[in-house]
């Protein structure tokens, strides 16, 4: 996701409305971008098995004053914490 510091709170909001404005969506977060991960699992004796690193993702509402409505966001809480940042 394209990220400029420069964004002021409300066009970031509508930036994710218009990228994720779907209802139900992959473990995408939708402020960061976080993904799931690959990686492996190693034994104790060091036998190695893929797995997935799934990212720490939460449904959350969050009230987007341009458009006067409540939005469900699908987000990392590492995106949580940068929207609380923005709305100070």
């Amino acid at each position: 996701m394209e990220y400029s510091h420069k964004l002021a709170f409300l066009g970031f909001l509508s930036t994710i409305q218009r990228r994720f404005n779907r209802k139900y969506m992959s473990k995408v977060c939708c402020v960061t971008g976080k993904r799931p991960g690959v990686g492996n699992n190693v034994s104790h004796s060091n036998r190695k098995t893929k797995r997935r690193f799934l990212p720490n993702l939460m449904l959350k509402r969050v009230f987007n004053p341009k458009t006067g409505k409540w939005e469900r966001l699908r987000i990392s809480t590492n995106g949580l914490r940068t929207l609380t940042k923005r709305m100070k």
